[in-house]
């Protein structure tokens, strides 16, 4: 243990020396005030639960146990945009006698006691409190949210698992694809499903405060816990020593001859796509991302599994998705090669100009994925235009302004021995306001002007940035370029060494 708090004290001084720290701490005071409203968001939900499904042939709290899959499974999604593999600087650990696989421990246990963890007893706590206690008392609400707390911690290590082998190979998102469409089979194909007689079981016995349940699910977690440390220990060999290469094995190379008619535009559009094509990290997340996107928009296709407000939410997520991945660490991959862009007059602005067109592009994907669904009625036409011109005008014009303030190089190969690669907290608050502010304004317009007029106003802002975006992205660099001597000597300090 005493190893544990050493490590832990070391990542917190880390942090503090870090380029980066100062503009963290006035995120992360935004993200504190973003989780108070999302906390009152969840207690607000289960308190009406608690009194929505009282009164039925089922106890309220069995109602809710019967859909704990589909909270997991939720829970699972939401991870997916927000939260990384952790990593740990082991190198400079390695000329000390410390194990390896104790500080894979330390990179597990860190994910576990992870704050996100808690987000979801927000909305257990004050349902408990309402539907379990005139039955089980405060032991019953108690041993109940413990056991919410266990599954979730559950969840979190099935979700690393997940991440870390998709990140290696993206054919592995096939594990969850077979796992989450096996469990909706398995609910929804038989009449009267054992799955959902299963989870009230499991809840029942949480609340009852059995042993025997909370030992299966302890059990469950160490055993995804041991699978995890013994595939980041091949990971983090295979990453020091360098037995695998980190690049791309390059068959044909493709010079994108048609992008040389735009000029400087062109050659920085070709920079950004070798960078997205020939870098592990990247290529990875490309990838992964793809493979998402391309679920989501067939399940939502040919499924009735989303319906009504949580279609708008995917349909949403589809769209957001590859700016909150590529953009929020704006400027942190150059930051490997910064020294180079700065030596020629203005390169920056045609950068930010270049990635602006390759992303706007990029989100031809998502709508043409979504063409089954307006085909079949699923989605509405006019709904994803709106979302293709209102993400690439409000919502890149959000994410962008992180060109002026990210300072740290991020690698482009190193995954589970590189620095911290967890955002700052002004990313992550730029990040979840790029996604929760539209998602937040499509409800409340529905509900105020009407889901006929909602898209068209949508467009009209969104037209509104793109028109202006020459402007405001000059406005960046000008930003930037003031700031560029901070910025490049945080860059060159974050490097990997």
């Amino acid at each position: 243990m005493n190893l544990f708090l050493e490590l832990r004290r070391h990542g917190k001084l880390a942090e503090k020396r870090h380029p980066m720290y100062e503009k963290s701490k006035f995120g992360k005071f935004w993200m504190y005030f973003m989780s108070v409203f999302w906390a009152g968001y969840l207690i607000f939900f289960g308190t009406t639960f608690a009194f929505a499904f009282d009164g039925g042939a089922k106890e309220a709290y069995h109602v809710m146990n019967s859909g704990l899959i589909f909270i997991l499974a939720l829970d699972f999604l939401l991870r997916l945009p927000f939260l990384k593999t952790p990593t740990q600087e082991v190198k400079p650990y390695l000329l000390l006698p410390i194990k390896r696989s104790r500080l894979i421990d330390f990179l597990l246990l860190r994910s576990g006691v992870n704050s996100f963890n808690l987000l979801w007893l927000f909305l257990f706590v004050p349902f408990a409190i309402i539907t379990v206690t005139k039955f089980y008392g405060i032991g019953g609400v108690l041993t109940y949210c413990i056991g919410i707390w266990l599954l979730i911690v559950f969840n979190n290590y099935w979700y690393l698992l997940c991440r870390t082998l998709m990140d290696e190979r993206i054919w592995w998102v096939l594990l969850p694809i077979v796992v989450y469409g096996g469990i909706a089979a398995a609910l929804f194909v038989p009449d009267d499903s054992p799955l959902f007689g299963f989870f009230i079981d499991l809840g029942e016995g949480f609340i009852t405060g059995n042993i025997l349940t909370f030992i299966c699910v302890l059990v469950a977690i160490s055993l995804m816990w041991f699978i995890n440390r013994s595939i980041m220990q091949k990971l983090v060999y295979n990453e020091l020593n360098k037995t695998e290469d980190t690049t791309v094995q390059v068959k044909t190379v493709s010079e994108y001859k048609f992008l040389d008619r735009y000029g400087e535009i062109g050659e920085y559009i070709r920079l950004e796509l070798k960078l997205l094509l020939r870098n592990k990290v990247c290529r990875k997340s490309l990838y992964s991302v793809t493979a998402i996107v391309l679920i989501f928009s067939l399940t939502i296709s040919f499924s009735d599994i989303y319906d009504g407000g949580s279609r708008d939410f995917f349909v949403l997520y589809n769209y957001i998705i590859f700016g909150i991945l590529f953009l929020s660490p704006l400027m942190s991959y150059e930051g490997n090669y910064i020294d180079g862009l700065m030596s020629r007059k203005e390169s920056i602005y045609s950068l930010l100009r270049a990635k602006y067109i390759l992303y706007s592009i990029a989100l031809i994907i998502p709508f043409v994925l979504m063409i089954p669904g307006m085909v079949t009625g699923k989605v509405s036409v006019l709904e994803c235009t709106a979302w293709i011109i209102f993400v690439p005008g409000a919502v890149y014009f959000c994410l962008f302004q992180l060109a002026v303030y990210n300072n740290k190089t991020l690698d482009l190969n190193a995954k589970m021995t590189g620095r911290q690669n967890v955002g700052t907290g002004l990313q992550n608050l730029i990040a979840g306001g790029a996604f929760g502010v539209p998602l937040l304004l499509f409800f409340v317009l529905n509900a105020t002007v009407g889901k006929e007029v909602t898209p068209w106003i949508l467009l009209v802002v969104g037209i509104l940035f793109i028109a202006t975006s020459r402007w405001w992205l000059r406005n960046v660099y000008h930003r930037f370029m003031k700031r560029r001597y901070k910025n490049m000597e945080g860059f060159h300090d974050s490097r990997q060494k």
